[in-house]
């Protein structure tokens, strides 16, 4: 039965879904921290405009000549219009033979043409002959200065673009890289990667475009205004009345459409979790026959993204037309008011031209911005995101007289009492010592709280009570790299890296050699298996190694910790997804990476821990047998009714 939108909702874009979806139950990892959130509204536009802008100050020579070369093209485009003036004055003289009224400037343009005219005037016969020609060429090296300014604004802000977003992607996934496990046991990997797809791309559109637009625009406006109010003040001010209008329905529109914005960019991180889930699951929906059910929850997924990119859409086309209809009837007005002062005697022909040529420019940068509404807000609300995982805590920081002197696998938990939410005790007064060369064994229900102590091992979680001690001091002590660097993991779910067989075992020591990378392998014994594949140890792996078999994919998993050559060794059910043939062939290989290691192993199949030196049996979080295997089946409690089947494992 398909779940309802709420659910969905809920499931991937709230700490509600982190706690029911969490390994290990209610009280696994993803329990503690809320998922990244699905808010309806941009929490803090400027201090998100601030940190972009941040990003662009490394870059601030090349923003200067953007400017200056957005300056000089403003000015080509606008002188080149204030050239109409005194031509048309020109050929309205040399028709009518009236004389028209003309302002400072208009007889500055007109002085300055008529100095080239007589140049020409020499080879062409009639004067107004000449004026023309002179004024079609300097209309030429005015607009050729303008489209040259042009091509280099456009290459370097596609220069500053391109190099924001190299660092802004780099400083995210740096950012990963240093957050502790309980985030991604947290939140759903599509909703991860959904920031680095879509809402960086939102924030490269608005930078590349967007941004221009709005300095451009800002140049234009400010230019055109300086133009005008040369030209004729009482048109200029009659232009300016509308500028209220403008700004009251632009803040309008963008108030109503700014939460839609980011309720939208939440709705494409929940479909892209989705998604990604049910691609990855893809074998267990066939398997259950859940393929209308996923179809049925995407559907309404999807419905509730088109529900919110329609309102985000409406809001942001509406501004075009408001604004564009508003500069319509400004334009109007202002013409009308100019052929009043024309028919009056006060604005000669050609400044009523030139001055409706600026007119329709004032409102066209104010019409650009506002065009732009629709990705400036889609990019806000995509860096919000962006900036919301940069701001979570990192791991914490090792002390400055943090250790990294060599382990030897001397490990003791002394009372370790934790719990992934504070309100659910996971571990509840753990003590336990194992010497090094020592296997160490946990057996015990699902969820008792095995796993949870080999991540407390790794400081994947910090414990808040009791101690852990390696060779005697605090693993606190340790730097957390070292530490983590000393304890090699063989886990339950293996996972390759597209690359070589040599490079995905090479993983567990990035400086290992070929003869070690072999010699790891042949401790797996993974060998054998890797020299009939393809190309051997250089057969390209992809798609976390899907043309490996289970057991192979574990075997070269065993060979990357063989590789790193690490004291202590923690197996988390490394045989419990195999076959018993399978299983044998990993136990030789596990049997020669245990050797003289202190070894932790969590176990399905209880016949793999006969040999452990200790095994503790763990149930809601306690120690409640302690022994080897020949202790525990005399005492004929819970490890003698798993290990007899009396009583099955839940």
């Amino acid at each position: 039965m398909a779940r309802d939108l709420s659910a969905l909702q809920k499931q991937y874009n709230s700490s509600a879904s982190a706690q029911r979806r969490g390994p290990g139950g209610p009280g696994g990892p993803r329990g503690h921290m809320g998922g990244m959130g699905g808010k309806s509204s941009l929490k803090n536009a400027r201090k998100t405009i601030t940190r972009i802008l941040g990003y662009l100050a490394k870059y601030k020579l090349r923003i200067f000549v953007v400017l200056l070369c957005m300056l000089a093209n403003t000015l080509a485009s606008l002188c080149g219009s204030y050239l109409l003036a005194p031509i048309i004055n020109k050929l309205t003289l040399a028709v009518t033979g009236e004389e028209q009224p003309m302002s400072n400037i208009e007889r500055l343009a007109d002085n300055i043409i008529s100095r080239f005219t007589g140049a020409v005037n020499t080879a062409v016969r009639s004067e107004m002959m000449s004026y023309i020609l002179t004024v079609i060429v300097i209309f030429a090296v005015v607009y050729l200065v303008g489209i040259l300014t042009s091509y280099i604004q456009a290459r370097l802000m596609l220069s500053i673009s391109q190099k924001t977003i190299e660092s802004l992607r780099n400083d995210l996934f740096s950012k990963l890289q240093r957050l502790p496990i309980r985030y991604f046991d947290s939140n759903p990997t599509g909703e991860i990667m959904s920031r680095f797809t879509n809402d960086i791309d939102n924030i490269d559109m608005m930078i590349n475009n967007s941004l221009t637009s709005i300095i451009s625009g800002t140049v234009s406006l400010i230019g055109t205004f300086v133009f005008m109010i040369t030209t004729n003040w009482l048109l200029t001010l009659v232009t300016v009345v509308f500028i209220p209008i403008f700004t009251f329905g632009g803040s309008a529109i963008a108030k109503a459409s700014s939460k839609y914005y980011s309720g939208q960019q939440a709705a494409l991180g929940a479909i892209n979790g989705y998604t990604e889930e049910t691609v990855t699951g893809q074998k267990v929906v066939k398997v259950f026959n859940h393929e209308d059910t996923c179809v049925e929850e995407f559907r309404l997924l999807n419905q509730d993204m088109r529900n919110k990119q329609l309102r985000a859409q409406f809001w942001g086309s509406a501004m075009g037309p408001i604004m564009g209809n508003t500069s319509q009837i400004s334009y109007g007005v202002t013409i009308g008011v100019g052929g009043i002062l024309m028919v009056l005697g006060h604005l000669s022909t050609g400044a009523l031209t030139v001055f409706a040529n600026y007119s329709k420019q004032f409102s066209m940068p104010i019409n650009n911005i506002s065009q732009q509404t629709a990705t400036i807000f889609a990019a806000l609300a995509g860096a919000e995101r962006v900036f919301e995982v940069m701001d979570k805590e990192p791991e914490v920081a090792d002390s400055e007289n943090a250790l990294d002197c060599p382990i030897r696998g001397d490990v003791v938990l002394k009372d370790v009492t934790f719990g992934y939410n504070p309100d659910k005790t996971v571990l509840k007064h753990i003590s336990l010592y194992a010497k090094p060369g020592q296997k160490i064994a946990f057996v015990g229900s699902t969820g008792a709280g095995k796993t949870t102590v080999t991540n407390l091992l790794n400081r994947f979680y910090d414990i808040s009570d009791g101690e852990i001690l390696i060779d005697g001091r605090n693993i606190k002590e340790y730097k957390r790299a070292f530490l983590r660097r000393n304890i090699a993991m063989v886990l339950q779910d293996t996972h390759l890296f597209t690359g070589t067989v040599k490079d995905n075992i090479r993983y567990g020591r990035l400086d290992a050699t070929d003869e070690e990378i072999v010699a790891a392998a042949k401790t797996a014994s993974a060998h054998s298996f890797i020299m009939r594949l393809e190309h051997g140890y250089d057969t390209v792996l992809e798609s976390d190694g899907a043309n490996l078999s289970q057991g192979q994919r574990q075997l070269l998993n065993i060979a990357r910790a063989a590789l790193s050559n690490a004291p202590i060794l923690v197996l988390d059910e490394a045989t419990s997804s195999v076959d018993t043939r399978t299983e044998r062939h990993i136990e030789h290989g596990m049997d020669r990476l245990m050797k003289n290691r202190t070894t932790f192993v969590i176990a399905h199949r209880l016949s793999t821990v006969r040999n452990a030196n200790a095994i503790m049996v763990l149930e809601n979080g306690e120690i409640i047998e302690r022994g080897d295997h020949d202790d525990l089946l005399a005492q004929k409690g819970r490890y003698y009714e798993l290990y007899t089947g009396v009583k099955e494992l839940d």
